[in-house]
């Protein structure tokens, strides 16, 4: 494995993880006032073109990565429109 590829992956890895301590947060506390859904409709989005792309790249670090970081922030968009309180 190449240095770039080593330095993709961790890249991969810390985004993929990233949204999952906010998750747990959500979970925990059933809270999620302060979560925007829009900023995750757009990150979602975003989310789903980086898996093209890494189709179209044929690139499986991409594609995974992606993948599961859609998983999760689709988790954390479910969750935060089902603890959300209406005002």
């Amino acid at each position: 494995m190449t240095l770039v590829s080593i330095i993709g992956l961790a890249a991969s890895v810390c985004t993929a993880v990233s949204m999952i301590p906010q998750l747990v947060k959500i979970l925990k506390e059933k809270k999620a006032e302060n979560v925007s859904l829009g900023m995750l409709a757009v990150l979602i989005s975003g989310l789903g073109l980086w898996i093209y792309y890494g189709f179209l790249r044929k690139d499986l670090i991409i594609i995974s990565a992606n993948a599961f970081s859609l998983i999760i922030n689709c988790l954390l968009a479910y969750f935060s429109a089902r603890y959300k309180t209406n005002k």
